[in-house]
């Protein structure tokens, strides 16, 4: 898949996102809560990020509130001021101020809360444009989980267990691997969940 091709399916399946009404969002959002908040690999984690849903992304806000309520250590999303698209991850309690960061994005205050070592993380919820059923991710472009989580496909790591969120409506046939891509272990959508082997490349 070339760059361009890349380019236009990321933009049409942002707009069938963002052309979900906001019943169909809420709804989707109500319909990953439950099918997730049961399952182990959530119930076992102890140190969790999260990301705030934005233009037309599947909203884990429930799910963000639940482990909130369960006493989980939940983490969010930040750029990372010394490695250029890179992300930290900072503890977020709740009813903390988030502040915009110049895309607009809400995150917490790098001077509030120390960040947490991606490694240290026990599960990820990670937004996505587009997936495919062997757990391949189509991102917005700008490679910052991919960099993020790097280690994971160096060193052959299981964790932190890595969850794509998505809505059914932007799962694609088949999406081409590259080189620096992390694949997710997982992919769970507001109809069906995908579970794959991210160090093997086998379906399980």
């Amino acid at each position: 898949m070339t760059q361009v091709s890349r380019a236009s399916l990321r933009k049409s399946l942002r707009a069938a996102r963002r052309a979900l009404t906001p019943r169909q969002q809420l709804l989707a959002a109500n319909r990953l809560y439950h099918r997730i908040s049961h399952q182990r690999y959530y119930l076992r984690a102890r140190r969790i990020a999260f990301y705030l849903a934005g233009d037309g992304e599947i909203d884990p806000g429930l799910l963000l509130a639940d482990a909130l309520a369960r006493g989980k250590h939940c983490y969010l999303p930040c750029l990372h001021p010394c490695r250029p698209n890179s992300l930290m991850f900072l503890r977020y309690r709740q009813g903390e101020p988030l502040f915009p960061h110049p895309w607009g994005m809400l995150e917490p205050s790098p001077r509030r809360a120390k960040p947490i070592p991606a490694r240290a993380l026990d599960l990820v919820f990670i937004p996505l444009v587009g997936f495919d059923s062997q757990g391949n991710r189509l991102g917005m472009g700008k490679g910052f989980y991919d960099r993020s989580f790097a280690f994971r496909r160096r060193a052959g790591r299981c964790s932190p267990r890595l969850v794509g969120l998505a809505h059914e409506c932007q799962k694609v046939e088949k999406l081409e691997n590259q080189d620096w891509d992390v694949r997710m272990d997982k992919i769970e959508s507001d109809q069906s969940a995908y579970r794959t082997d991210a160090i093997s490349g086998k379906q399980s």
